[in-house]
């Protein structure tokens, strides 16, 4: 009821009627509620459990059986549904409707029947309820339904009867799977994590996280992890177990010998804490003498190299005008180029979706089909072939007049995603129209580490702070600052990681050092592939066996996210701090395995832990001279012949990323994997396609979608569908496509 003048509010504390009301409630709510609080998940932090000892009866006067159900009964592979704790407070249904857009769980019966489920439960409910309809459960939101049942209704396969809520021990933290940098809660016991919830956060991620921050963490307890140095055997060729001090001493010979003969390219890779990104890009200038870095272990290309330089190194920042999450919700409009928020990073999803229901923002996606982004934001997609996305930005103000006009408009966004680096001359049409119409940009990365690293210089023509290589002052400033002899750093650029790649082929450099790298993640992993088989000597800061860690010579673990301190520096530009929850692990960082590393070099670091780390970043003088714009010609994609597509490809939020691993419950959450086309392109195909080149090939069952004509989209990185390692190819690529049988 709204408050009105003269109201008069009596409750239990003052009124004989209502505190007796209150008690009839709860002893209605507890008529079938199961007495299992002992064997409940949500036994110690039940709502439920707190009202019932504050306010229910001392004993019930119901003797009759309670109603039970079968259980429990899986409403995914990740969410254990217990029908008789439930007491139909819709909070799980009105979220998957609401919020995540995914409408799934529904009630089904009426009255004293009546009960949450979807059309998967029907064969356990009567005939009535077979007649229901609906859809599986399917959300990357599901795990907050777990999170706000107040009972113990929704529980998680993953965690379920694994220890009780006052045997945990809580750390506040921050997600590590993309560039939001989701608040979280981490629950551990006996040194191992056992769950993550949502941290309250208004400013990023409110109260939600997606269900790969939630529970993709096993990766750290996994039992192929490395936890002590390796190193190569001269005889066996084999990696064998070394102290840290053998390891450190044959890594810094070999590092050395390659620094004096050719040189040593660094790829830290792009999901490393900002103090770890900073000690990379000052081993690489201070240890090993050279700009040969770069953390972009994707599709990168020089134009996205001018435009990180121009637009988000040393840029606007949350604190100084930069593009908020808060932004988006109250956008009147927002522009996704190459960018899918779903897949990409959920947090900026929901935000989106908040601001279209509750704002109508309006918001468009340039891209090739109606993925479920764009209609759970109730977006408009303007599609345009893979490769095409330029001329799309383009053509807006002739093709999409409303969308010029509402960019113009005081507020108007524009999301680019790292899949525009694939696309010549995205990136600089980006350019013109935010110049154009005023409009702001927003680069949104996948990875966690990607904004911090451009803010530290893990890039081969920047310097930490958003400093240009080829400018005389910054070197100067950055040389005196880490006391180094004036001229010490060179005056040009270094390579990129394919230009790295292509001088370890060709012999015209000899060394490698690596972070946290897939091969099958670079743009040509049989080029990666060759390249570190042709390295004279390579080092791998690694904490899974991986790709890079078979042609390594020294492999040195190092901390995951919950074994140390560090900082994230999200899309916004905004640090997101956490500190160190299981300790006494004896796991290093990056930052303290590079300073020792390069004490055994003769070259101070002072990077032994994050906070020095982090201080020594924060004491360079800030005062970045801002870089040119980028000017790059846009490209035609290629016409498809008889017997050939383009390429449409973006990685999915769940696939086969090296930190799922040991995630079952959370893989059979994946979207199905499909090849998706037109209905005239996948006339004549049959049920399946196989999508070619002349390195391989790709079989999936046909979907089709409103994909334009001679265009095949595939998931980049699914079982069955590993589009760089198997085809060799990427976004707007030209592929043979033909029928096939699986």
């Amino acid at each position: 009821m709204t408050v009105a003048d003269g109201m008069v509010v009596k409750t239990q504390e003052t009124s004989a009627v209502a505190d007796k009301a209150q008690q009839g409630v709860m002893e209605l709510l507890l008529i079938n509620h199961p007495l299992d609080c002992p064997i409940c998940d949500k036994g110690g932090e039940c709502p439920l459990q707190n009202q019932a000892m504050e306010h229910g009866r001392a004993e019930s006067r119901f003797v009759d059986k309670k109603r039970t159900f079968p259980k429990p009964l899986p409403i995914s592979s990740q969410v254990l549904l217990d029908r008789e704790r439930c007491v139909l407070c819709q909070r799980c249904t009105r979220f998957s409707e609401q919020i995540a857009g995914d409408p799934f769980i529904e009630l089904l019966e009426r009255g004293a029947h009546q009960q949450i489920g979807t059309a998967e439960t029907a064969d356990v409910l009567d005939a009535a309820s077979r007649t229901s309809g609906g859809q599986p459960f399917q959300s990357y939101f599901s795990g907050n339904t777990i999170q706000i049942c107040p009972v113990g209704a929704l529980t998680s396969a993953q965690y379920r009867f694994r220890s009780r809520p006052f045997d945990l021990v809580s750390k506040p933290s921050v997600c590590e799977h993309c560039s939001s940098g989701c608040a979280e809660r981490t629950d551990y016991r006996r040194g191992k994590v056992m769950r993550k919830l949502a941290g309250d956060d208004p400013e990023v991620n409110e109260e939600w996280i997606c269900d790969k921050g939630r529970f993709a963490f096993r990766y750290e307890a996994a039992e192929q992890r490395i936890r002590r140095p390796l190193v190569r055997d001269a005889d066996s060729g084999e990696l064998v177990e070394a102290s840290w001090t053998d390891a450190l001493r044959a890594a810094a010979a070999g590092l050395a010998k390659a620094r004096d003969g050719k040189g040593v390219g660094v790829l830290p890779g792009g999901r490393l804490t900002v103090e770890d990104a900073y000690a990379y890009s000052k081993f690489a200038r201070v240890a090993l003498g050279t700009h040969d870095i770069d953390h972009r272990a994707r599709a990168h290309s020089a134009e996205e190299l001018d435009f990180l330089a121009a637009h988000v190194a040393g840029g606007p920042r949350v604190d100084d005008g930069g593009v908020t999450f808060t932004d988006l919700e109250n956008a009147p409009l927002a522009l996704c180029v190459a960018f899918e928020p779903e897949e990409e990073a959920p947090a900026v999803f929901l935000r989106l979706r908040k601001g279209a229901r509750a704002k109508n923002i309006q918001v468009f996606h340039i891209g090739q089909w109606s993925s479920p982004a764009v209609s759970k934001t109730f977006g408009e997609l303007l599609a345009c072939p893979p490769g095409g996305e330029a001329g799309a930005v383009d053509g807006i103000p002739e093709h999409a007049p409303d969308v010029d006009e509402g960019l113009r408009t005081d507020g108007a966004v524009v999301l680019v995603g790292e899949r525009a680096a694939e696309v010549p001359g995205l990136l600089t049409a980006v350019h013109r129209l935010a110049e154009r119409t005023g409009a702001r940009i927003a680069w949104i990365p996948r990875r966690a580490g990607e904004r911090g690293a451009v803010e530290v210089g893990a890039l081969p023509a920047l310097l930490p702070g958003g400093r240009p290589v080829t400018d005389a002052a910054a070197r100067a400033a950055v040389e005196s600052h880490w006391g180094l002899e004036a001229g010490a750093l060179p005056a040009a650029p270094g390579r990129d990681t394919t230009g790295m790649l292509n001088a370890l082929v060709t012999r015209d450099l000899d060394g490698l050092l690596v972070g946290g790298v897939d091969l099958d993640d670079l743009p040509d992993p049989a080029l990666a592939r060759k390249a570190l088989d042709a390295a004279s000597f390579v080092v791998s800061l690694e904490m899974l066996p991986s790709t890079v860690t078979a042609y390594a010579d020294v492999v040195l673990p190092v901390a995951p996210v919950d074994e140390k301190n560090g900082t994230f520096v999200n899309w916004e530009g905004r640090r997101r701090p956490f500190t160190v929850t299981l300790e006494g692990t004896g796991a290093l960082p990056d930052c303290r395995v590079l300073d020792t590393l390069g004490v055994e070099m003769d070259a101070d670091l002072f990077t032994q832990t994050p906070a020095a780390a982090l201080g020594d970043l924060d004491r360079l003088p800030v005062d970045p001279a801002r870089a040119a714009a980028p000017d790059h010609p846009a490209g035609e994609p290629p016409k498809p012949g008889e017997g050939q597509a383009l390429l449409a490809t973006w990685r999915q939020l769940i696939d086969d990323g090296s930190l799922l691993i040991d995630e079952p419950a959370l893989a059979g959450t994946a979207r199905r994997v499909v090849a998706r086309m037109s209905q005239a392109t996948a006339d004549g195909l049959g049920e399946h396609v196989t999508v070619s080149t002349d390195r391989g090939s790709v079989t999936l069952p046909i979907e089709v979608a409103d994909v334009p004509d001679g265009v095949v989209w595939l998931p980049g990185n699914a079982p069955d569908s590993k589009v760089r390692a198997t085809l060799g190819a990427g976004h707007g690529a030209l592929v043979d496509i033909a029928g096939g049988t699986r």
